[in-house]
């Protein structure tokens, strides 16, 4: 079954007319769900840092993994999915009720073009649900009362912060953010990320001169950061293997090393 906890307004803020990063990321991994505009300034990214569009399929695939082993390996059944960007083939909901149908998912995502979308998408299994929730990331408080009306947060719950902790760009922020949302979950909850990095290590470097040419010319604005503040935000929590990696190394049988961390870690 499928819940939507969105006002019937949210149509009224699509803006066509200004490249968005759902509909960017959406045409980098070969989707239609997108515009002229959309297109533009993705073709002109992708000039700039070619590895852009295997940055985006390597998260996509990251996420792939990371639900198939949770649910499938940890026997999580709660998923609460924040930042989920436009649904394309294998969503999260349907990654993790092809392995557990009574799976639970709450998607959250505040770009009006996710929200028509995810209205005749994200439908679940008969014995799960998928609800979808219209909130910010900046909003964690909302997004917990909201998503415990779909999730029983007294048990373990696997927060999805996919690409998403680049859109707050204040770090203390974006920590804050972290440690509210895993302070509401409990104890065997996981908290999986991904992030894109300037570290040279990752060749990271080319991703400043794109980033920059993204915020004059996009929405929202975005900020890559070094591994070691990507790393805070995992601060209290304990890493399974591999680690923080490349998300396109992560548990992958070929490795491709993209500039973008992926990890994801247990409440103790």
């Amino acid at each position: 079954m499928s819940e939507s906890h969105t006002p019937p307004s949210g149509s009224a803020r699509l803006n066509t007319g200004v490249a968005h990063n759902a509909r960017v990321w959406n045409y980098w991994i070969g989707g239609k769900d997108n515009y002229e505009v959309d297109q533009q300034v993705g073709e002109h990214v992708a000039g700039m840092f070619p590895i852009i569009r295997d940055i985006a399929r390597a998260d996509r695939d990251f996420l792939g993994r990371a639900v198939s082993f949770l649910a499938g390996e940890r026997g999580v059944r709660q998923f609460l999915d924040i930042g989920t960007g436009l649904p394309t083939a294998d969503n999260t909901h349907e990654i993790a009720q092809r392995l557990a149908p009574d799976s639970r998912i709450v998607y959250v995502d505040n770009d009006p073009i996710v929200l028509v979308h995810a209205r005749t998408l994200l439908t679940g299994t008969h014995d799960g649900v998928t609800a979808y929730i219209d909130a910010d990331v900046h909003d964690p408080d909302t997004i917990l009362e909201r998503a415990g009306h779909t999730l029983d947060l007294t048990r373990p719950v696997a927060v999805m912060m996919l690409g998403i902790l680049n859109f707050v760009l204040d770090t203390d922020k974006a920590r804050d953010i972290v440690r509210r949302v895993m302070a509401a979950v409990p104890s065997g909850s996981f908290l999986v990320l991904t992030h894109p990095t300037f570290d040279d290590e990752l060749g990271g470097a080319g991703q400043i001169p794109a980033m920059k040419f993204w915020n004059e010319n996009a929405t929202p604005p975005i900020t890559a950061r070094s591994g070691a503040d990507i790393a805070a935000f995992l601060d209290g929590l304990e890493l399974l293997e591999p680690g923080m990696v490349s998300c396109g190394q992560w548990r992958a049988g070929s490795a491709v090393l993209v500039p973008q961390y992926g990890a994801v870690a247990v409440k103790p």
